[in-house]
């Protein structure tokens, strides 16, 4: 397990969250020093060849102006690329790739429930996706070759685009700063800060670590759904103080006002934890397989724990917790489980769990019981 970062170049992370997070850009030279990419450019290729690998290639002078292809490719693809200007971007490549994988554990000074994946672009020289800005927060390591950067203004939905694209490309960039970045160099953007980033010279590889963000449209309509699902029907608008109005097509203030007190009375925060840890726990990609999962007993990962195996998390797993009064809810994969804080805290902290660490907290039945339903689901996997 990689520990999490403590200082970015020689800035601690507590200075880094108070002055840049969500702030302003911040160039780290050095931040992994001596880094190594743990995938080359052929494996990233062979990725976007499966039909479970989400994949896209950016072609700066194709059919229309930064055409947009969506993978899975062949390798006569890539044969019949040009020798510069395009882009490969391999989505989740942390879901099929151990050591990048054990790269997010670096960034977990940010909360596990707002780390989302890491992609990584390969490029030949001048590649890039063109100048734009993302509604999230990004962390862009260098990992192989060299990229040009430049940092542009703040932008929004109004800022002008391209035509004639797929892609949300700015027609405007004024530039406010620029650097070229080497291997173990990382760049940090805050949501809405337009930047265009280009390889120069073959062989660049950027790894994009993003992060969550649902937007207010979402969240809104979402936890309404999952709230709505446990109110009875037979709640319902009353208004027993109605008063005679002048106008029977106004609705008064009085009307509002009941609303207001509805949506009070439900969305509560407890109701708003409960959906708010499934919706951000939630797998973006699933597994697919044919074989119907057979369930494991508490008996039986008990006793491999005995033996000496141990409890692994899958490398896709979303887990979160919250705490209040009335106890702990761990989430796991967009699932809402009771067990003690103890238990919650080690299986959200730890890629690998012994029954020496476990062996005191399942004396708890909900907690046994919380394991058995992490197994049973591949939250956690039982392994040597």
């Amino acid at each position: 397990m990689t520990a999490p970062l403590t200082h970015l170049g020689d800035m601690p992370i507590e200075e880094f969250l108070r002055h840049y997070w969500q702030k302003k850009p911040l160039l780290i030279r050095n931040a992994f020093p001596g880094f190594e990419s743990p995938i080359s450019p052929d494996e990233l290729a062979g990725l976007a060849l499966e039909e479970e690998v989400e994949s896209r290639i950016v072609l700066e002078k194709g059919a229309t102006p930064w055409e947009l292809r969506n993978g899975p490719f062949d390798e006569k693809t890539f044969e019949t690329l040009p020798e510069s200007h395009w882009t490969l971007l391999v989505q989740a490549a942390d879901q099929y790739v151990p050591e990048v994988n054990q790269m997010l554990d670096a960034f977990r000074f940010i909360p596990n429930w707002r780390l989302d994946d890491i992609m990584i672009s390969y490029a030949p020289d001048k590649g890039g996706v063109g100048p734009h800005f993302d509604y999230y927060d990004v962390f862009l390591l260098q990992g192989l070759g060299k990229r040009h950067w430049k940092i542009g203004q703040m932008c929004d939905n109004d800022s002008p685009r391209i035509e004639g694209t797929r892609l949300k490309i700015l027609s405007e960039f004024h530039t406010t700063d620029e650097w070229v970045v080497e291997p173990g160099d990382m760049l940090y953007i805050p949501p809405g800060i337009a930047h265009w980033g280009n390889a120069q010279g073959d062989d660049c590889m950027t790894y994009s670590i993003g992060f969550r963000a649902p937007s207010h449209a979402d969240i809104i309509s979402e936890v309404g759904q999952e709230v709505a699902l446990s109110i009875a029907d037979d709640l319902r608008f009353s208004d027993p103080d109605l008063k005679l109005q002048n106008n029977p097509g106004e609705i008064g203030a009085e009307a509002i006002s009941q609303v207001q007190k509805i949506l009070q009375q439900h969305l509560t925060a407890e109701n708003i934890a409960h959906w708010f840890g499934k919706f951000m726990t939630e797998r973006k990609y699933l597994d697919h397989t044919d074989e119907e999962p057979m369930d494991i007993d508490a008996d039986e990962w008990q006793s491999a724990l005995a033996d000496g195996e141990l409890l692994w998390r899958h490398p896709s797993a979303r887990l979160a917790f919250h705490s209040d009064a009335k106890g702990t809810l761990l989430f796991a994969d967009g699932e809402a489980i009771c067990c003690s804080r103890e238990l919650a805290e080690l299986v959200c902290k730890e890629v690998e769990i012994s029954w020496r660490e476990l062996k005191e907290l399942v004396q708890d039945p909900q907690n046994r019981a919380a394991i058995t339903q992490l197994v049973n689901q591949e939250t956690l996997l039982v392994d040597e």
